[in-house]
């Protein structure tokens, strides 16, 4: 099970975490995994390619996080607002069976 937290407060976006693995098919033939991976490394490439926000990255097997260390602009927020919705879908098609998505208030 893949589990993918989002943090947010008042201001907006303040961190991602991911971790996990789906266990939709064995490794390498995981079109879930595969989906969670795309939907996330691109946002992170993404973020730190077309926006001026900086995030600090942190990868692992099965395991990507970042931190905004400045309030993220309205790019990033969008970036952010599309990869809510990639995951989401993800989570519906799936069931819940194999992503959870928090999204939390702090």
């Amino acid at each position: 099970m893949v589990t993918a937290t989002v943090i947010k407060n008042s201001s907006g976006y303040v961190s991602f975490e991911c971790s996990g693995h789906a266990g939709f098919m064995r490794k390498g033939r995981d079109i879930v995994c595969s989906a969670i991976s795309m939907l996330t490394i691109n946002t992170a490439n993404s973020i730190m390619t077309l926006t001026d926000s900086n995030i600090d990255v942190n990868e692992n097997d099965g395991f990507l996080s970042w931190k905004f260390t400045d309030k993220p602009d309205e790019k990033a927020s969008l970036l952010m607002d599309s990869l809510l919705i990639g995951l989401r879908s993800v989570e519906e098609e799936y069931k819940g069976k194999y992503l959870t998505l928090r999204v939390e208030e702090v």
